[in-house]
């Protein structure tokens, strides 16, 4: 089909990206499983670390689908609308999640990339999906945002991840947060009675 056939270029970044991420997630999660555990960390995973590779997965999976030699838009649309709102669902899940955890307090950014940009990508999506019949070309263009959305959402959700790890979890802090001497003195002194 000519209208998919314009959108190979594009699909085949989107896609070889995600796939790409979703390999470097495992190697990322590797690594950090031999810090020093944290209590709770299973409820902070399931609202911040399993959605990345979701959205990834997403992503991908979306390139592919649009990838595939389909006779119609119709086909890939009707699965593409079901995959939009079990995306909305699972946000909606781990919106649930992240107020459900208490091993992280989220922040108006997390709320962001974790809450509200991956459920306007769904939306984006089951509604682009729905509205193929009559705005073939414009659908197209939502599908695209939809995927490449989900891929930037991941790729700050999953730098977040990493940075969190590296300066909080094993380091103690980040790095622009000035380290309180007085408090290591009351320590020390405290020790020492």
């Amino acid at each position: 089909m000519q209208e998919l056939a314009e959108w190979d270029s594009f699909y085949l970044i989107v896609g070889g990206a995600s796939g790409a991420l979703i390999g470097l997630q495992f190697v990322v999660m590797t690594l950090i499983a031999g810090s020093r555990p944290r209590p709770k960390g299973e409820d902070a995973s399931a609202a911040f670390g399993t959605p990345t590779v979701v959205h990834f997965g997403a992503a991908l999976f979306v390139s592919a689908l649009i990838r595939a030699p389909w006779k119609t838009v119709a086909s890939p649309a009707t699965v593409l609308g079901v995959l939009g709102v079990a995306g909305v669902v699972y946000t909606v899940i781990v919106i649930w999640r992240m107020l459900a955890q208490n091993a992280y307090k989220p922040e108006f950014e997390d709320w962001l990339c974790h809450a509200v940009l991956p459920l306007v990508a769904y939306a984006v999506l089951a509604l682009s999906a729905l509205a193929e019949p009559w705005y073939e070309r414009t659908a197209l263009f939502g599908i695209g945002f939809s995927a490449l959305l989900l891929l930037f959402v991941g790729i700050h959700n999953a730098w977040d991840t990493v940075t969190y790890h590296v300066y909080v979890r094993n380091l103690g802090g980040p790095p622009w947060q000035p380290e309180d001497d007085d408090t290591s003195d009351k320590d020390n002194t405290a020790e020492q009675n």
